[in-house]
């Protein structure tokens, strides 16, 4: 929950009026059942790598660093985009100094918060989630008192809903299609199968995380986009407008740009600090697997991998440079590129949650079925959201929005895969260099000893 919900949901409101409150929805039911998946897989078999070494289990080595790759690349953006607008929220405060010096700072802290502990990073991350879950639930409180007509000067009203075009004034189309925009703004739960492997209980934090993931998004994402479009007109709200922003004004909260700011910088920072944690973990995996350098592997006294971090942060401190020197290129190439990664990630983790679930029904027979945590409906449902993530995917190439996100983002996954054959094609040539020259080894060996033929 950062700012794809406190600014991003200003953009889906837009596009499809009243009617995004289903979108939000739908969108949440998605995750949730993608987090099922992913929690039968981590419940059984906790790891480090998570859904990167079940993909690895599922379908061969290519899929674990495919997978390990593109969700390290789709977090290190963030980690760079994040820097550079939480630099932007703290120059409403901060005047007279520049933005690439407040991005950098805000790594630096962050970098040095990571590398302490694993605690230290569960601690910052719990307050951060604690001030903007307070923050939303507080929101949803007042807004609520204020529909309602318990507010002052306020009345009961719920005309925003279908007047102003309807409750879905363009039509049922944008409200399926709107699923694609949404779905950014709810990506992250994933993280809890990677830090699980580190905790005392797995397997109970997995399945309460997942457990409460439906909970979550009802009140946090779908009673908020109510509330919003009930109190103010859909049609009054452009894109890039923070329609939280609106609400607040329209129930004369005081200070509320400022109080808004804040928090929104607190979700900026939990992004920041998720995303560092997040990739230096990919690289310990990659690196455990011979897919980057082993000394990715080495952790401090506390268990840290202190090289993972340090790299992580180097490629943001990359990315704020990046956005600093080509804000309308680059930068956004590379953020554009990042879109569809999640996609791709979560399509992996369907996938591999259904080979290795039936793997394990072949093995076992009915024994296979016995897993603490499982996927309901298998494997129909499984099937059906792996179908719908393909859907999500081929119907991005057809919307001009988000067309360019697809296809930049298949130009990442080429590269990747390139990357993947170079490296097998380069270790299949040194192992067989190897056997060829232990053949060549042993009859040297064979001459050395044989006895000369007598004349």
């Amino acid at each position: 929950m950062g700012a794809g919900l406190f600014i991003g949901s200003g953009a889906i409101i837009s596009e499809v009026g009243p009617a995004a409150i289903v979108t939000y929805m739908l969108t949440g039911v998605l995750i949730l059942l993608v987090m099922r998946m992913l929690g039968e897989m981590a419940v059984a078999n906790p790891k480090t790598g998570s859904f990167t070494e079940y993909a690895r289990d599922a379908m061969g080595n290519w899929a674990g660093f495919f997978t390990a790759w593109i969700y390290w690349y789709y977090q290190m953006i963030v980690v760079g985009f994040e820097a550079v607008v939480g630099a932007e929220l703290l120059q409403r405060w901060i005047h007279g100094v520049p933005a690439w010096v407040i991005s950098v700072v805000l790594l630096l802290a962050l970098t040095l918060i990571n590398l302490a502990s694993v605690g230290n990073f569960g601690k910052f991350e719990y307050w951060f989630a604690g001030i903007k879950i307070a923050a939303v639930a507080l929101f949803v409180l007042v807004a609520a008192l204020f529909v309602i007509g318990i507010w002052p000067n306020s009345t009961v009203d719920f005309s925003n809903l279908t007047e102003h075009g309807g409750f879905a004034p363009k039509g049922l189309l944008p409200l399926f299609a709107g699923v694609v925009v949404v779905i950014f703004s709810m990506v992250g739960a994933e993280v809890v199968t990677v830090a699980a492997a580190e905790s005392k209980e797995p397997g109970l934090a997995i399945k309460r995380a997942v457990n409460a993931v439906i909970f979550r998004v009802l009140f946090f994402f779908v009673a908020s986009s109510f509330l919003i479009v009930t109190i103010i007109p859909w049609d009054s709200i452009a894109e890039e407008q923070s329609p939280f922003l609106l609400a607040l004004q329209a129930m004369s909260i005081p200070y509320v740009a400022d109080i808004l700011n804040a928090v929104i910088l607190i979700s900026v920072l939990s992004c920041l600090n998720i995303g560092l944690y997040s990739t230096s973990r990919m690289l310990f995996t990659l690196g455990a697997r011979g897919d980057c350098p082993k000394w990715m592997t080495k952790t401090n006294s506390r268990g840290v991998p202190v090289w993972g971090v340090l790299s992580c942060t180097v490629i943001g401190y990359a990315c704020v440079a990046v956005g600093y020197f080509f804000p309308d290129t680059v930068f956004l190439f590379l953020v554009n590129a990042s879109g569809a990664m999640i996609l791709f990630v979560y399509l992996m983790i369907c996938v591999s949650q259904i080979i290795l679930r039936r793997r394990r029904q072949s093995a076992l027979g009915s024994d296979g079925n016995q897993l603490q945590f499982r996927m309901w409906l298998f494997p129909y449902l499984s099937i059906a959201i792996t179908a719908i993530i393909v859907a999500i995917l081929v119907s991005m190439l057809f919307d001009p929005t988000s067309r360019a996100s697809l296809l930049q983002g298949l130009a990442v996954v080429t590269i990747v895969l390139v990357a993947f054959a170079v490296k097998s094609s380069y270790l299949r040539r040194l192992h067989s260099g190897a056997e060829i020259d232990g053949r060549s080894t042993a009859g040297r060996e064979r001459e050395r000893h044989s006895v000369a033929p007598k004349d």
